[in-house]
């Protein structure tokens, strides 16, 4: 699958991107490839499997039970019914409900997957998922209920449920019953065949798209944590030699030197030294390029579980119409994207708590070389009842601490379930889950830092020790632009507001950082 452009992605064409699944979350429209090679592999992938129905072929969940039950045949006349029990009564999900962009991000992961051409659906399922996206109806999708195999049936459910007219949608920022919705716009409902509530729901769908979103919130966060770390040490007057080209040639992995290197031209290091009192600035400094690294060195090897999940067919049976088989296995596992949100999830949280140290040298008064404590901009006889960002920094580590609490690998934690029949299951939908978790803390540390860094870096000015010289263009403007939307902190007052906003701003990814 590939994107035609930034606003229309074409599904069963090319490989679908991180980028693109992205891209339907925040709104491009989907279409379907229509070239004959792509839509014949559809048609004879429903042939084969009417054919065997007629015959009276056994094909596990259309004429069988699910799971535990696949020994119970199913009399013809109810095959028909058997898919729309399949959505029933997986309809019990619970927690909170997906945001409307990660829901529409499903639709297209689950479209990604559908459109491989082998798993026995028409193009009446294919179009109408389309349909959804086009018009901007996300289904409600509870977000627990999910043990990652036999893949994300019950929250995948919620989509089956949306495709033919049942439960609920969110829509124009409200949740609605989808038959109000569709009579509203003129929608019909589809009729699922025969494999096709098991070809919806039994795959990894779920956990795919949220692990696209959750890489793309990394990848910005990975730079925004080296911006800051260039901006303290700026406000520290730290060393710009820790950065050094042929130090890091001698320890080569790409994306530690990578981070070095944005450093580097960060602090302008190829100018003369900055005075410093310490030979070695303490490990949150020094040592960055080496805990950002880790994830800048991940990043690459994640895309490709994640991109080689998004563009497989995930589900079970497999329909193999072209040779006229029936595949039975076990693609629906998320064991893939379970190792890479736990592995995600860990990397990100170290990045929360390199920015949590930073901080806390920046905002004490005995390591952050002569800045008032905790950043205060009062002065005299004011600067006693001032505490500047003394309780950012405890919010900070509170936010910092449930972040590493987070990363607990939940792949680890397989439960043997449905009579034994899901003995070894992924929990990859709860990694992905637990990984948004930690993202969201540390984008919370983030916002934070960041306002601290540009607070010091105004105090250096003020007291005229700051040395714009060893500061980018690109550093000096999103310093600026950050003071455009936050006010030096003179007098004590409610940060709540302006964190929320750099929250916010950070989840926009606002700024253009490298």
């Amino acid at each position: 699958m590939t994107k035609k452009n930034q606003n229309s992605i074409t599904f069963g064409a090319e490989h679908l991107t991180i980028e693109d699944v992205v891209a339907i979350s925040q709104g491009a429209s989907a279409s379907m490839n229509t070239d004959p090679a792509f839509t014949s592999k559809i048609d004879r992938g429903v042939a084969f499997l009417e054919r065997l129905l007629k015959e009276e072929g056994v094909i596990y969940g259309v004429t069988t039970g699910y799971g535990d039950s696949c020994t119970v045949a199913i009399p013809p006349n109810l095959v028909d019914e058997l898919p729309l029990h399949l959505t029933r009564f997986h309809g019990c999900g619970l927690g909170e409900t997906l945001t409307h962009d990660q829901a529409r991000a499903v639709l297209a992961t689950r479209l990604c997957s559908l459109s491989q051409g082998v798993s026995g659906v028409s193009h009446d399922l294919l179009n109408q998922i389309v349909t959804l996206i086009n018009n901007d109806i996300a289904p409600r999708i509870p977000q627990e209920g999910s043990v990652g195999a036999s893949g994300d049936l019950t929250p995948l459910s919620y989509l089956a449920a949306a495709l033919i007219g049942e439960r609920d949608v969110l829509y124009k920022g409200e949740v609605r019953p989808t038959s109000d919705v569709y009579n509203e716009l003129g929608i019909t409902p589809i009729k699922l065949k025969p494999k096709e509530g098991l070809a919806l729901m039994n795959g990894t769908s779920v956990m795919t798209a949220l692990a696209c979103i959750a890489y793309k919130r990394a990848e910005y966060l990975s730079q925004l944590s080296t911006k800051i770390t260039a901006m303290v040490s700026v406000g520290m007057h730290g060393n710009d030699f820790h950065f050094d080209e042929a130090l890091f040639a001698v320890k080569p992995h790409p994306g530690q030197q990578q981070v070095a290197a944005w450093l580097r031209d960060d602090l302008q290091a190829d100018r003369p030294p900055r005075n410093s009192d310490r030979l070695q600035d303490r490990y949150s400094l020094r040592c960055a390029p080496h805990v950002i690294g880790v994830v800048e060195d991940s990043l690459p090897w994640l895309r490709q579980m994640i991109e080689n999940e998004l563009n497989s067919a995930n589900d079970n049976p497999i329909i193999d119409g072209d040779n006229e088989r029936v595949l039975h296995g076990g693609h629906f596992y998320g064991g893939h994207i379970a190792m890479a949100m736990d592995t995600l999830k860990t990397a990100v949280a170290n990045l929360a708590d390199l920015l949590d140290r930073q901080m806390a040298q920046l905002m004490d008064y005995k390591f952050n070389n002569g800045l008032p404590f905790n950043l205060t901009g009062a002065q005299g006889e004011r600067k006693p009842i001032n505490h500047g960002f003394k309780a950012v920094q405890i919010g900070i580590s509170a936010w910092t601490a449930e972040a590493l609490k987070h990363t607990m690998p939940a792949s680890v934690f397989s439960r043997s379930t449905e009579c034994h029949n899901q003995d070894k299951v992924s929990m990859g939908t709860i990694a992905a889950r637990d990984c948004l978790r930690v993202l969201e803390l540390t984008e919370q540390v983030a916002a934070a830092s960041l306002l601290a860094a540009t607070q010091a870096l105004e105090l250096r000015k003020r007291a005229n020790e700051l040395d714009e010289h060893h500061m980018s263009d690109n550093l000096k403007q999103i310093r600026d632009q950050v003071m455009q939307e936050f006010e030096f902190v003179v007098e004590d007052r409610p940060l709540e507001s302006d964190l929320r906003l750099f929250i916010q701003r950070i989840q926009q990814q606002h700024w253009t950082l490298y």
